[in-house]
């Protein structure tokens, strides 16, 4: 399939710590299951995926000029990721995020590095007229870009581009709702979790933070988890993803594999419940692996999996 995807987004090393109880405390030493370094970002999860879906995948994104920062390009590169667009910056370091990882959960730690630096100069003069989608990940940790997503998308909308974003957590907790609101009118598809997205609109419940999205608005998918997914359409119509049944080896990037699915299911054709189901099986699939990025599944292998649910 000839569809070009541009990935705008952070780059990391990922440090996946695992064990039944990654808990720290002071003065006491505990012992893992297994300790890897692999490429990281919710950005490179979501590229990785697709690439390994059969999508043309460019990354747009900032490195240091370091060990880690050509660890990224080349994991990358393996991954059939195009990299001509990822600037390395001599000033900066490369992000780190440590993940305390459970068969159910996991805890982030994140040293941000070059993570906040992407910039509109950084951006492919040619990006609205070659690509045929746009997706960005972490909202938050995207600082220097955040003021200028709503002038990218509404461009991107104007050349009949696809686009897509997907939150992660707000460790300042500012979650700034209104000018999520603002691009959400030019969002093909706006992609949080369930906490994320009563966080960004207060709610106790999902239904609760549903109902307070804008009027102008596409399509949104709730990552659930373990429960699934849900998806609204313009007019606010719900479809209800089931989750698949597995026993998490590592939960890291789930939620981005479940983007790259949901995005390969767009472009290819399918509707809301061939979107959701893809993009379920996707997500759960990342479980099974150490690493979101690490060895994204083909085509085939997603729909052998759909078949043994």
């Amino acid at each position: 399939m000839n569809k070009n995807v541009y990935i705008l987004g952070e780059l990391n090393v990922d440090m996946i710590l695992k064990g039944r109880d990654v808990v720290p405390e002071w003065n006491k030493e505990k012992l893992l299951d297994s300790f890897d370094i692999v490429l990281g970002s919710s950005s490179a999860i979501t590229a990785s995926g697709l690439s390994g879906l059969g999508l043309n995948v460019y990354m747009v994104s900032v490195v240091g000029d370091d060990q880690l920062g050509h660890f990224c390009i080349d994991q990358l590169r393996e991954r059939g990721v195009d990299t001509r667009y990822v600037t390395i910056d001599k000033t900066l370091k490369t992000g780190v995020t440590v993940s305390l990882s459970t068969e159910k959960d996991r805890a982030l730690l994140t040293y941000m590095g070059a993570i906040p630096h992407l910039r509109p100069e950084h951006l492919p003069k040619e990006l609205f007229t070659a690509a045929d989608h746009i997706h960005f990940g972490s909202y938050f940790l995207q600082e220097d870009m955040r003021t200028h997503w709503l002038q990218v998308f509404k461009e991107a909308s104007a050349a009949n581009i696809g686009t897509s974003f997907d939150t992660g957590w707000d460790i300042h907790e500012q979650w700034y709702p209104d000018l999520i609101s603002e691009l959400l009118e030019y969002t093909t598809f706006f992609i949080p979790s369930e906490d994320e997205l009563m966080r960004i609109y207060p709610a106790e419940q999902l239904d609760e933070a549903l109902v307070q999205l804008p009027v102008k608005r596409n399509i949104v998918a709730v990552k659930r988890g373990s429960k699934g997914a849900v998806m609204l359409d313009r007019q606010g119509n719900r479809t209800w993803g089931e989750p698949f049944p597995v026993t998490p080896i590592d939960t890291t990037g789930a939620g981005d594999s479940f983007n790259a699915g949901l995005i390969y299911r767009y472009l290819t054709g399918g509707d809301s419940r061939e979107m959701l189901d893809f993009a379920c099986a996707c997500g759960a699939l990342a479980t099974l692996r150490i690493g979101g990025a690490s060895a994204a599944p083909s085509v085939e292998e997603v729909r052998s999996f759909m078949k043994g649910r």
